[in-house]
């Protein structure tokens, strides 16, 4: 059984998606931020700088938090989603999410969605860099199906849930054609699906707008 520390954010849905595709028993711990749960001291004893989301794996009796390390732990363990012969390319795009598309989208957030007028300067230097990364995505997506290839992998899970803010970022997701393609496709696994939703509150994967 693995227990899973979440919360609805892109990061916590990653491994919400991730356990549903490869259909592992898992339960949900929430995580609070409004209460200060993840500063909880039995909190920080799994995720030592009390971050969203952390693992227990019961059975294995591993505690683990890191989205991408999380990510690369299940994969691993279920041998899904992280092909031996294309582990470097997978590590590359996935390392591209947590090192880039998180963090500069999540920027983003801050200072157009939850704070603004707050900062011209913070504005518009995230509103480019978001506007980089749909281009860059959307380029690289027109020669290939997946971020990594062929194939769906741990990389694709990690960086759906950021996309799936489209509607926060204010960029037009409908006007990239591959980077579309790519979220709708995503957006109709079933697991996808249900991981979004995985408190059962009957959120939906947004749509694009067109």
């Amino acid at each position: 059984m693995i227990e899973l520390f979440y919360s609805p954010t892109p990061n916590g849905r990653k491994i919400s998606i991730m356990l549903e595709e490869i259909n592992f028993d898992y339960k949900i711990t929430k995580i609070d931020f409004s209460k200060g749960d993840q500063f909880s001291s039995d909190f920080r004893k799994i995720s030592p700088l009390s971050k969203m989301p952390a693992i227990i794996d019961h059975k294995n009796k591993i505690n683990l938090s890191q989205s991408g390390a999380i990510l690369i732990y299940l994969a691993e363990l279920s041998g899904k989603f992280y092909e031996e012969n294309n582990k470097l390319l997978i590590n590359q795009w996935l390392m591209t999410q947590v090192g880039d598309i998180g963090p500069m989208l999540g920027q983003h957030h801050q200072f157009h969605y939850y704070n603004p007028g707050k900062s011209k300067f913070g504005e518009e230097r995230y509103f480019n860099i978001a506007k980089r990364i749909y281009k860059d995505l959307d380029e690289h997506l027109s020669a290939v199906d997946f971020l990594a290839g062929d194939s769906y992998s741990i990389a694709d899970i990690a960086t759906f849930p950021w996309i799936a803010r489209h509607n926060w970022h204010d960029i037009g997701l409908n006007n990239h054609k591959h980077l579309s393609r790519w979220y709708k496709l995503i957006s109709n696994r079933p697991a996808a699906k249900k991981g979004y939703d995985c408190l059962n509150t009957g959120e939906k994967i947004p749509e694009i707008k067109l």
